[in-house]
């Protein structure tokens, strides 16, 4: 992206209007929070300063810059093999939920520890947990069915004060359940989200890794390197996005009254149909479906409860109203 100056401004309107990188990069922000970044800026085919985001160690040094600059995360370290997050995608689905809440709550966004966000696949990154805490002040859940990830994301609470005792990792022993074994009985969360994997096969994700190269940099290779890296449970699951969402949704409801509200990234739109198919199925009483838009991508979010009327005024007046 350009370096911002006076008369550059441009907007990435398609972003959430609270999402604090709406407004192109600010390279020499960015590369004042982190040096290295320097190294990886150059003139792009417009003439204009700007990385090479096909470049995995480029992206990373981004968004370390983004973390430090904007959000105030000093030390966002984690292994090379692991998925790294682009921020203003990620940032934006934290606030749609913030205003799902919000519309759940007569229009006031929730704010406050008091706010639990169970976050199913945390990652090595711990992005979505980092950017909850930051902007909302929530408490977050993390959990994965990876030792080596919650370790990482353990270390990167342990290394912000400002994320101490915020986020609590638990590991998912078994693979199989998502929910279960993580939420406990007596336990509220008032929402879930989840950034599912999304490919079926190795061969699936190297065509797509493919195609994003060709939209990134114009090349074609044969065998690329992952811009965003990843390890294969990161993104890939026998039958894919759609497989794992329908798991997510008919597990939902054995823990239907301990959420107030599920939902879960959905990147693919061929996918939907049989998505609304599964939920119709449930005993879910409200399913919304939230638009996300970024420079070069589409997707949304996918939202359900299965609480009645008088129970959402319940959970309200107990767990929300105090926040007031």
């Amino acid at each position: 992206m350009a370096t911002k100056s006076k008369n550059n401004k441009q907007e990435k309107s398609r972003l959430h209007f609270r999402n604090k990188n709406r407004e192109r990069y600010n390279l020499n922000a960015l590369i004042s929070s982190n040096p290295k970044l320097k190294d990886y800026v150059k003139l792009n085919k417009f003439g204009v300063d700007s990385i090479d985001f096909s470049n995995p160690i480029a992206v990373k040094l981004l968004n370390k810059a983004l973390l430090n600059h904007y959000y105030g995360i000093k030390n966002w370290e984690f292994p090379n093999e692991n998925l790294c997050p682009p921020i203003p995608g990620r940032a934006d689905y934290i606030h749609h939920i913030a205003d799902l809440l919000g519309e759940s709550n007569f229009g006031i966004i929730p704010f406050g520890n008091k706010i639990t966000c169970l976050d199913i696949g945390i990652g090595a990154s711990c992005i979505y947990p980092i950017i909850g805490v930051t902007e909302y002040g929530w408490k977050f859940i993390g959990s994965d069915i990876t030792p080596k990830s919650i370790a990482s994301a353990q270390n990167i609470i342990n290394s912000n004060s400002s994320l101490k005792n915020k986020i609590e990792c638990r590991l998912q022993k078994n693979q199989k359940n998502i929910f279960l074994n993580i939420i406990g009985k007596e336990e509220r969360i008032d929402i879930t989200i989840c950034n599912p994997p999304f490919h079926s096969s190795v061969e699936d994700a190297q065509k797509g890794t493919r195609r994003k190269i060709k939209n990134l940099s114009g090349e074609k290779l044969e065998i690329p390197e992952r811009n965003f890296s990843g390890i294969s449970n990161e993104l890939i699951c026998d039958g894919g996005e759609y497989q794992f969402i329908q798991n997510m949704i008919r597990e939902s409801e054995k823990t239907s009254k301990h959420c107030y509200w599920f939902s879960t990234l959905v990147s693919k739109q061929a996918n939907l149909k049989r998505i609304y198919k599964v939920l119709k199925k449930t005993e879910a009483n409200q399913i919304k479906t939230i638009s996300m838009e970024t420079s070069n991508k589409t997707s949304r979010i996918i939202a359900w409860t299965f609480l009645s009327k008088e129970e959402q005024k319940e959970w309200r007046e107990t767990r929300w109203k105090t926040l007031e």
